[in-house]
């Protein structure tokens, strides 16, 4: 008996870069029986939504401006995603704070990726160009992304997988952000997704554990 595919939801605010390495990696069948199912932007035009209807996949607008709160448009987004029979829900540049009603729905099924090394300049205000400055600024030899799963606090869920990225002399935010983006965030991410829909990880209080394919 076939098994049934996990359904992904991709959570997006822009250019969707991180979408892109998720729509190549299930053309390549790298996905572990995952299935991009929808794009949700919190913004209308965003050019994610462009490349999710280039893959045929179909996409939907929960504008930010458009509910009265966070509460209520995570709300509406948790009604979305239960009406779309969604199992894994992926933040790939969403640039929205969400309430806690979405990790109360979605627990240890929901992935984002950083851009550093967790827990060096997460949480609050690091986010975009803002992480990559403070790295530059604070002088570090090393950065990279880390994927983890998402809890009520910000930046701060179970981590799936890291990978270091050197800063070079020279570095602007914006040449960090792109080394980060193509050594380490567009690899990682369809890595843990793959894992996920493979059933391979097992959370144990803060800690990750990855599961060998003979064991899922």
């Amino acid at each position: 008996m076939e098994q049934k595919a996990t359904r992904i939801a991709v959570l997006v605010s822009g250019g969707g870069t991180n979408l892109q390495a998720l729509i190549d990696a299930e053309k390549r069948g790298e996905l572990g029986g995952g299935k991009l199912a929808a794009v949700i932007s919190s913004k209308e035009g965003a050019y994610a939504l462009e490349r999710a209807a280039n893959a045929g996949i179909p996409g939907y607008v929960l504008p930010r401006k458009s509910f009265a709160d966070s509460r209520a448009m995570t709300q509406a987004l948790v009604n979305k995603l239960h009406e779309l029979d969604i199992q894994l829900v992926v933040l790939a540049g969403c640039m929205v704070i969400f309430t806690e009603e979405l990790t109360q729905a979605y627990e240890n099924a929901i992935i984002n990726v950083h851009p550093a090394l967790i827990p060096s300049f997460c949480g609050k205000g690091f986010y975009g160009l803002h992480v990559h400055e403070a790295a530059l600024s604070y002088g570090v030899k090393l950065s990279g992304a880390t994927v983890h799963f998402v809890s009520e606090e910000c930046d701060a869920g179970p981590i799936i997988a890291q990978k270091a990225v050197p800063v070079l002399e020279g570095d602007t935010p914006e040449t960090l952000q792109k080394r980060i983006m193509e050594e380490a965030e567009w690899k990682l991410l369809p890595q843990a997704v793959k894992l996920f829909c493979q059933g391979r990880l097992r959370v144990e209080g803060r800690i990750v554990k990855i599961k060998q394919e003979d064991e899922a």
